[in-house]
């Protein structure tokens, strides 16, 4: 099963949109943050299916300790966040309402990366071991890490 968020997902829609009913859980409106305590919650009404969750970290932000629940219950969840530091999702938003430049303030609002988060040690605070991906190598091969491994995974790629 794939759960994704605003940030994390958007991309992956191409490679989802034809799957089997109920293997793709994703966000019907424009709030950020269900990524993570979607794939939970999935994850707990179907514990023989596998679950990945792909968040932007602006949305894993906002509610991150589902990754404690996922500990608790050692629910195989597999957690990529693409770290951009960043509510990009914001910038897309201004994009639509035609904003070419909201300003020096603005910008600084949506910018997360000071402190920079470390999701991985962040993870493991919560009981969830991890690892960041610094190439797609990496990523495949934490990816397969974690599907081979029983237990929540969080992947960091980027940042």
């Amino acid at each position: 099963m794939v759960c994704t968020d605003s940030g994390g997902g958007n991309a992956a829609y191409p490679f989802c949109q034809n799957t089997a009913p109920n293997s793709w859980l994703s966000l019907t409106g424009g709030a950020i943050g269900q990524g993570g305590p979607c794939a939970t919650g999935a994850a707990l009404a179907c514990p023989d299916r596998p679950v990945l969750a792909l968040l932007g970290d602006g949305g894993a932000a906002y509610t991150i300790q589902c990754l404690w629940t996922q500990a608790r219950e050692q629910q195989n969840v597999t957690t990529v966040i693409f770290a951009n530091n960043s509510y990009n999702i914001l910038n897309v938003e201004y994009a639509r309402l035609g904003v070419e430049n909201p300003g020096d303030i603005a910008n600084s609002l949506f910018d997360i990366g000071n402190p920079e988060i470390d999701w991985v040690d962040l993870a493991k605070g919560f009981g969830v071991p991890g690892a960041k991906a610094q190439s797609a190598d990496d990523f495949c091969t934490l990816l397969e890490k974690s599907y081979a491994t029983p237990g929540p995974f969080l992947i960091q790629a980027g940042s």
